[in-house]
């Protein structure tokens, strides 16, 4: 019997505007069967409205005081409400029904009318299921909704359909009334126990079987022997959570199946599914579920996508600060990964795979490696550092060019205020340049290259390992379903296409069924003429953005020959002119970058948008791609112009190159451009980590928080206040930063990657600060999801997808470069030459008097020479360092034979090194087998257990079944049928049943 002062109002599809107590029973009959119900709260007799006061008026700690205005499915309304409730910040408000997942939307109200007969009383709406009883019509007066404007309208009749066709799915819900003028309602998801079987084992979900745990064996005593040395030796460093890692043990597992439940060590159905599989499952029923009044649009992304909700987004374990000792996997997560105290320590990746699902404990997983990688290549390149620092006094030529008494007269700098200069003046660059040009950059030139090869073929055996623990087998299909889903944009540009081409009856034809959309034909599609204005756009606008780019680059190096020019007039400043415009312009290089980076960024979106991709996986792949080649290009354009151009077209003493009338282009240091490469190279990378990758990470989502927080506390002032100090873990999640993907953080691990490999031999020291960025970046990556990002969605994926391509390529490409920095920007090739086939002794004395060429200052262009020059009038001929033919030769100033000497070698070194670095690359990718042996084995031996455990446990089956049959023989044809029913799955619940299906169990 329903309980006093309730009513019941027929809930009709569509949602009417006006709600009449009246309609529950049409002419006296009853309500048809399968109607659903609004309980509607009454007026009360004065004691029963002042319990009920009291009663709301408990907050059970603050978390409940708004319980009494709910709508929930499947709750009958004269179930008592416990206080153990107020517990439960992830249940439903029975506190047995777990919240799997939270929709939430914005609604705005012009005005509320009072409802007459209900004085001072908010409404407590609960939809129920129950079927066929006897209703009490009558009541005073009607319900009757504030005037909502059109659009509001129109979005609440499609939330309204989406979550009745959610109900007819068997998902049960539970809202908050729409009471005030505006504000935010969620609308709490549940999945029972028959809609998870069921979607498990659509979506063949591999849960653990009976079978216990079995372990992995060593083969051989050596092997064994070392790995019990290792365990013992990184225990320290291993994370105290109880899913750690054991690469030892796995458990056997089999997809789910509704026919096979005796295969499954099922002790607790709410526990039996984690929370991220729960969510997981409720994500797929929420993608395929369809809404014809948002013209037949498909899956909650779409409806995000029209503003129909707002967000979408499973719910976190709990708070990960909550004080006491209650335990959750945030709050571990927390304690033993996302703090910067536990930096030393291994990450837990079995326990990040658990909480954020396989593609988030992938990037993890591939970060930890890349991380561990730097490791040895950070401590060879400190060893060639320090080779460069102990040998820079026995180095020749640099004692030549700080030697006095040699006093090369060199050729001005610029013309007229630029005087004659001694090399020896540039002694403490030619110093310097020795600690990265020296002959250890070439060994680690090559240990680079190979390292990069070893650490992709590591990756490759680590994400076998990790998708063979992780039961990833079988992702391809799942990979294929997601295919199925279109992305909102590609759905409403092919409605727009139909509209503009066709009549109303293939309009309609569109919104018939989404299962036959995928039989309709291409005139239902896009083609390559539908999309070729956003690919002429696309094509464009790349090449406009890296004309850009070109473009700064090229007014920087304008900026650096003008102020030279500038500060060369100035005597007060004449000595560190070259000083002061190199810091200056790197400086410049760093902020352009970091700025174009977010303009890239945000480019890259936009193009890939106006490309209308059909699914995520294809937008995801096309916006990496254009994202990486301009962020590429804007953070390399610089770096390579130093490398590889500066000083290439500089000419000659009385022939120089100009860029304006009077600014001659800027030439290389005496000691040649490999240390200025050093040094722009050093401050970007740098700049780039510390600024960019960790203020920018840990300072904007700070800011977008507490902006959020402000607007959310200034909107009309109608926060409840005990609400508000109590939040449910839905509204603190819902206060967090969106889950928007991993592009962002491998973005800049590739970039850095790039910057490790690529121009490595100019700069051994950048494994070192990739290093130490790295070891906070992990910190910083964790902190960010576990503390300020919404939980993302349980993603399923067999490896890094594109990512690995990317870093297969840069890797093959750093060989190349780093062979034409050795070859061209450093000074390794000319000493060669020089020693073996120049120097009359063998050894690099005389070859900076070598490298000088001799010019006659009488040949200077008038109005070019010195001006009240310090050096001796009788000077005759200056220095330059190139290899040309003196003035008295019969072809002066000609490229001489050393000079083709010195380009062949470098050529042939370039061939040689890069061929022999490629063949040394694919020995390796030869003698490291991509599937480890111990996985490969296992996996022959798990298919062999997993047939034997079948047939032991068929076997069981039967021996049951057959033991009542020295009964009556229709005792057994009744137990076999009970048994049967007992084995096979439940049924699904309908839409209309009052119990709710999560508490049916299934005998196993």
């Amino acid at each position: 019997m329903a309980s006093p002062g309730l009513r019941d109002i027929p809930l009709l599809p569509g949602s009417p505007r006006r709600l009449s107590p009246r309609a529950g029973s049409k002419g006296g009959q009853d309500p048809k069967h399968g109607q659903q119900y609004l309980k509607v709260l009454g007026p009360r007799a004065p004691d029963l409205q002042g319990s009920s006061n009291r009663d709301s008026g408990q907050s059970c700690g603050g978390g409940r005081a708004h319980n009494s205005s709910i709508v929930n499915n499947y709750m009958d309304a004269n179930e008592p409400v416990f206080s153990e409730a107020c517990l439960s910040l992830m249940h439903f408000r029975d506190n047995q029904r777990k919240v799997d997942y939270v929709l939430a939307y914005h609604y705005r109200k012009r005005g509320a009318h009072p409802v007459h007969g209900f004085p001072g009383h908010s409404l407590a709406i609960v939809s129920n299921g129950e079927t066929g009883k006897e209703r009490h019509a009558g009541g005073p007066g009607d319900i009757e909704l504030g005037p909502l404007d059109a659009l509001e309208e129109e979005r609440k009749e499609q939330r309204e359909e989406f979550e009745h066709n959610l109900l007819e799915a068997g998902l049960e819900l539970e809202k908050d009334l729409e009471s005030k003028n505006q504000g935010s309602v969620f609308v709490r998801i549940h999945a029972p126990w028959q809609v998870l079987a069921r979607e498990a084992e659509f979506l063949k979900i591999k849960v653990p079987t009976k079978k216990k745990m079995y372990e992995i064996r060593s083969e051989g005593s050596i092997t064994k022997k070392f790995n019990e040395i290792l365990q013992k030796l990184s225990s320290p460093l291993k994370p105290r959570v109880p899913e750690h890692s054991n690469d030892r043990m796995k458990n056997l597992s089999y997809p789910f199946s509704r026919e096979k439940m005796y295969l499954y060590n099922i002790q607790d159905k709410d526990t039996f599914f984690d929370n991220a599989t729960r969510s997981r499952i409720v994500h797929e029923i929420l993608k395929r579920t369809a809404c014809s009044r948002a013209n037949n649009t498909m899956g909650i992304n779409s409806l995000i996508a029209n503003n129909i909700y707002e967000a979408a987004y499973p719910l976190h374990d709990g708070e990960y600060d909550s004080p006491g000792d209650d335990m959750n996997d945030r709050k571990l997560l927390y304690q033993e990964w996302a703090c910067y105290g536990v930096f030393y320590k291994f990450q837990p990746i079995d326990l990040i795979r658990k909480y954020f699902g396989e593609k988030i404990g992938l990037y993890f997983a591939w970060l930890g490696l890349y991380t561990s990688f730097l490791i040895p290549s950070s401590i060879i390149g400190v060893i060639v550092f320090l080779y460069g620092c102990a040998t820079i006094e026995e180095d020749i030529p640099s004692k030549e060019m700080c030697d006095q008494q040699n006093a090369f007269t060199m050729c001005p700098l610029c013309d007229k205020s630029c005087d004659y200069w001694n090399l020896s003046s540039a002694c403490g660059t030619a110093r310097a340049s020795h600690l990265f040009d020296n002959p250890a950059t070439v060994f680690f030139s090559i240990f680079m290259a190979l390292w990069a090869t070893m650490f992709l073929e590591n990756w490759k055996r680590l994400q076998m390992r990790l998708g063979y623990f992780w039961d990833l087998t079988g992702v391809e299909e799942e990979e294929e379903r997601a295919q199925e889903h279109s992305r909102p944009e590609y759905e409403t540009k092919v409605r727009e296409k139909m509209l503009k081409e066709s009549d109303k009856s293939v309009v309609q034809k569109f919104g018939t069924n989404m299962s036959e959309r995928e039989d309709e034909d291409d005139e239902d599609k896009l083609t390559w003429k539908d999309r070729f204005p956003g690919y002429l756009m696309n094509f464009t606008s790349i090449l406009f953005m890296i004309a850009l780019t070109f473009s700064i680059v090229f007014a920087v190096i304008v900026y650096r020959i003008t102020t030279a020019a500038a500060l060369s007039l100035n005597k007060a400043t004449r000595s560190n002119v070259r000083v002061t415009v190199t810091a200056t312009a790197v400086i410049i290089n760093l902020v352009v970058i970091l700025i174009l980076d977010e303009i890239y960024g945000a480019v890259a979106s936009w193009l890939t948008k106006i490309e209308v991709p059909k699914t995520e996986q294809t937008f995801e792949e096309r916006l990496i791609l254009k994202a990486f080649l301009l962020k590429f290009v804007n953070a390399y354009s610089p770096i390579f112009y130093v490398a590889f151009f500066k000083g290439r077209f500089v000419g000659r003493p009385g022939s120089y190159v100009y860029v304006f009338d009077g600014y001659r282009m800027e030439e290389c240091a005496p000691g040649g451009c490999l240390m200025e490469l050093c040094i722009q190279l050093s401050i970007i990378m740098l700049g780039k980590q510390l600024i960019q990758n960790n203020i920018f990470e840990i300072g904007v989502p700070k800011l977008k928080k507490l902006f959020r927080k402000l607007k959310d506390e200034t909107e009309l002032g109608e926060t409840d206040s005990a609400h508000s100090k109590h939040p449910e873990q839905w509204d603190l999640d819902y206060s967090l930063e969106p889950y928007t993907g991993l592009t962002p953080e491998y973005m800049e691990m590739i970039i850095q990657f790039g910057f490790v490999t690529l121009f490595v031999a100019s700069f051994p020291l950048a494994p070192v600060f990739a290093l130490l960025n790295n070891v906070i970046e992990v910190r910083l990556d964790a902190k960010k999801f576990v503390t300020e990002l919404r939980r993302p969605d349980a993603v399923r994926t067999k490896d890094i997808g594109i990512w690995f391509d990317i870093l297969s390529g840069i890797g093959k490409f750093s060989v190349i470069s780093n062979a034409f920095v050795i070859a061209v920007t450093s000074d390794f090739i000319p000493r060669l030459v020089y020693q073996y086939a120049y120097s009359h002794n063998g050894t690099l004395h005389g070859f900076v008097n070598h490298t000088l060429s001799f010019f006659n200052v009488s040949q200077l262009k008038e109005g070019t020479q010195p001006e009240n020059s310090q050096f001796d009038p009788e000077v005759q001929f200056c220095r330059f360092k190139d290899y040309r033919e003196p003035p008295w030769a019969p072809n002066p100033y000609e490229f001489s034979k050393q000079y083709w000497s010195v380009l062949s070698a470098r050529l042939a070194f370039v061939i040689i090194f890069q061929n022999l670095v490629m063949f040394l690359s694919v020995l390796v990718d030869w003698m490291i087998p991509d599937i480890p042996t111990d996985i490969s084995d296992q996996i022959k031996k798990e298919k062999s257990l997993l047939v034997d455990f079948f047939l032991k446990e068929e076997h069981e089956k039967l021996k049951l079944m057959d033991e009542p049959a020295p009964r009556s023989q229709g005792e057994g044809h009744q137990s076999r049928r009970s048994l049967a029913a007992s084995s096979a799955p439940s049924g699904r619940s309908q839409p209309g049943s009052i119990a709710s299906s999560g508490s049916q169990h299934t005998n196993v």
